[in-house]
Protein backbone atom coordinates (compact mmCIF):
# COMPACT_ATOMS: atom_id res chain seq x y z
CA UNK A 1 0.00 0.00 0.00
CA UNK A 2 1.61 3.12 -1.34
CA UNK A 3 0.64 6.20 1.45
CA UNK A 4 3.13 8.67 0.60
CA UNK A 5 2.15 12.11 1.01
CA UNK A 6 2.30 15.53 -0.86
CA UNK A 7 4.92 16.34 1.48
CA UNK A 8 7.08 13.35 0.61
CA UNK A 9 6.44 13.89 -3.25
CA UNK A 10 7.62 17.52 -2.51
CA UNK A 11 10.36 16.67 -0.87
CA UNK A 12 11.58 13.46 -3.40
CA UNK A 13 10.82 16.50 -6.19
CA UNK A 14 13.86 17.91 -4.54
CA UNK A 15 16.02 14.97 -5.07
CA UNK A 16 14.34 15.33 -8.97
CA UNK A 17 15.71 18.71 -9.34
CA UNK A 18 19.54 17.82 -7.87
CA UNK A 19 19.66 15.30 -10.70
CA UNK A 20 18.06 17.74 -12.89
CA UNK A 21 21.03 20.50 -11.89
CA UNK A 22 23.66 17.12 -12.20
CA UNK A 23 22.44 16.82 -15.89
CA UNK A 24 22.64 20.73 -16.74
CA UNK A 25 26.23 20.46 -15.56
CA UNK A 26 27.26 17.81 -18.42
CA UNK A 27 24.97 19.96 -20.95
CA UNK A 28 22.33 17.48 -20.91
CA UNK A 29 19.16 18.74 -21.03
CA UNK A 30 18.09 19.04 -17.21
CA UNK A 31 15.47 16.64 -16.08
CA UNK A 32 15.96 14.22 -13.27
CA UNK A 33 14.23 11.37 -11.52
CA UNK A 34 13.77 8.94 -8.57
CA UNK A 35 12.08 5.99 -7.86
CA UNK A 36 10.88 5.85 -4.69
CA UNK A 37 9.44 2.35 -2.66
CA UNK A 38 5.94 2.37 -0.80
CA UNK A 39 7.70 3.31 2.34
CA UNK A 40 9.11 6.54 0.39
CA UNK A 41 12.41 5.43 0.45
CA UNK A 42 14.65 6.09 -2.47
CA UNK A 43 15.15 2.94 -4.35
CA UNK A 44 16.62 4.97 -7.59
CA UNK A 45 17.86 8.28 -9.38
CA UNK A 46 19.01 9.36 -12.15
CA UNK A 47 19.46 12.39 -14.75
CA UNK A 48 18.96 12.73 -18.41
CA UNK A 49 22.25 10.81 -20.27
CA UNK A 50 21.00 11.39 -23.96
CA UNK A 51 23.78 13.31 -25.74
CA UNK A 52 26.97 12.04 -24.60
CA UNK A 53 26.08 8.33 -25.40
CA UNK A 54 24.06 8.96 -27.91
CA UNK A 55 21.44 7.15 -27.00
CA UNK A 56 17.63 8.30 -27.79
CA UNK A 57 16.55 6.02 -24.63
CA UNK A 58 18.28 8.02 -21.74
CA UNK A 59 16.07 9.88 -20.36
CA UNK A 60 16.17 10.43 -16.73
CA UNK A 61 13.09 8.04 -16.14
CA UNK A 62 14.00 4.91 -17.90
CA UNK A 63 17.51 5.08 -16.24
CA UNK A 64 15.66 5.84 -13.03
CA UNK A 65 13.43 2.27 -13.80
CA UNK A 66 16.27 0.29 -14.73
CA UNK A 67 18.14 1.09 -11.66
CA UNK A 68 15.16 0.27 -9.53
CA UNK A 69 14.34 -2.77 -11.51
CA UNK A 70 17.68 -4.27 -10.90
CA UNK A 71 18.24 -3.07 -7.17
CA UNK A 72 14.81 -4.70 -6.79
CA UNK A 73 16.31 -7.79 -9.12
CA UNK A 74 12.63 -7.27 -10.74
CA UNK A 75 10.67 -5.39 -14.10
CA UNK A 76 8.18 -5.10 -11.78
CA UNK A 77 8.20 -1.87 -9.43
CA UNK A 78 4.44 -2.76 -8.09
CA UNK A 79 3.84 -0.46 -5.31
CA UNK A 80 6.74 2.35 -6.39
CA UNK A 81 6.49 5.71 -7.29
CA UNK A 82 8.46 7.26 -10.01
CA UNK A 83 9.33 11.16 -9.27
CA UNK A 84 10.34 13.19 -12.16
CA UNK A 85 10.94 17.34 -12.82
CA UNK A 86 9.18 17.25 -16.38
CA UNK A 87 6.08 15.41 -17.73
CA UNK A 88 7.07 11.84 -19.15
CA UNK A 89 6.98 11.26 -23.06
CA UNK A 90 4.65 8.84 -24.81
CA UNK A 91 7.96 6.49 -24.47
CA UNK A 92 8.63 7.40 -20.93
CA UNK A 93 4.88 7.00 -19.88
CA UNK A 94 4.94 3.31 -22.10
CA UNK A 95 8.09 2.13 -19.83
CA UNK A 96 6.03 3.48 -16.89
CA UNK A 97 2.95 1.07 -17.84
CA UNK A 98 5.85 -1.62 -18.35
CA UNK A 99 7.03 -1.33 -15.28
CA UNK A 100 3.61 -1.50 -13.54
CA UNK A 101 5.00 1.57 -11.52
CA UNK A 102 1.77 2.40 -8.98
CA UNK A 103 2.10 6.13 -9.44
CA UNK A 104 3.96 8.54 -11.68
CA UNK A 105 4.63 12.43 -9.96
CA UNK A 106 5.82 14.98 -11.88
CA UNK A 107 6.59 18.76 -11.67
CA UNK A 108 6.66 20.83 -15.07
CA UNK A 109 3.88 20.28 -17.54
CA UNK A 110 5.36 19.75 -21.34
CA UNK A 111 2.58 20.91 -23.80
CA UNK A 112 4.94 20.05 -26.69
CA UNK A 113 6.40 16.74 -25.94
CA UNK A 114 4.64 15.58 -22.68
CA UNK A 115 2.49 12.52 -23.27
CA UNK A 116 -0.81 13.56 -21.20
CA UNK A 117 -0.81 17.32 -22.36
CA UNK A 118 -0.43 15.96 -25.70
CA UNK A 119 -3.56 13.71 -24.71
CA UNK A 120 -1.81 10.22 -24.60
CA UNK A 121 -3.33 9.09 -21.23
CA UNK A 122 -1.49 5.77 -21.48
CA UNK A 123 -2.11 5.64 -17.43
CA UNK A 124 -5.88 5.46 -17.69
CA UNK A 125 -6.39 3.61 -20.97
CA UNK A 126 -8.62 0.43 -19.37
CA UNK A 127 -7.50 -1.16 -23.23
CA UNK A 128 -4.17 -1.82 -21.04
CA UNK A 129 -3.62 -4.61 -18.09
CA UNK A 130 -2.31 -1.84 -16.08
CA UNK A 131 -3.19 1.48 -14.89
CA UNK A 132 -1.27 4.21 -12.65
CA UNK A 133 -2.30 7.52 -10.90
CA UNK A 134 -1.13 10.71 -11.94
CA UNK A 135 0.33 13.82 -9.79
CA UNK A 136 1.48 16.54 -11.95
CA UNK A 137 2.56 20.00 -11.22
CA UNK A 138 4.66 19.44 -7.40
CA UNK A 139 7.02 22.43 -7.37
CA UNK A 140 6.58 23.10 -11.17
CA UNK A 141 7.90 26.73 -10.87
CA UNK A 142 11.15 25.32 -9.66
CA UNK A 143 11.11 22.25 -12.23
CA UNK A 144 9.89 24.81 -15.04
CA UNK A 145 12.60 27.47 -14.03
CA UNK A 146 15.71 25.18 -14.77
CA UNK A 147 14.64 24.31 -17.85
CA UNK A 148 14.01 27.53 -19.56
CA UNK A 149 16.96 28.85 -17.50
CA UNK A 150 19.10 26.13 -19.70
CA UNK A 151 17.89 26.51 -22.80
CA UNK A 152 18.12 30.64 -22.70
CA UNK A 153 21.77 29.66 -21.88
CA UNK A 154 21.67 27.54 -24.86
CA UNK A 155 20.51 30.36 -27.23
CA UNK A 156 22.68 32.97 -26.20
CA UNK A 157 25.84 30.63 -26.95
CA UNK A 158 24.43 30.69 -30.58
CA UNK A 159 26.33 32.78 -32.88
CA UNK A 160 23.70 34.28 -34.97
CA UNK A 161 25.37 35.46 -38.77
CA UNK A 162 24.00 38.63 -40.03
CA UNK A 163 22.54 38.51 -43.63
Amino acid sequence: MNLLTLKDYEWAMGIALKEAELAAKKNEVPIGACVLAPDGKVLSSASNFKEAPNDPTGHAEILAIKEASKLLSSWRLLDCTLVVTLEPCVMCMGALWQSRIKKLVFGAYDSKGGAISLGYELHKDKRFNHNFSVIGGIRHYECSKILSNFFKQRRSNYNFKKI
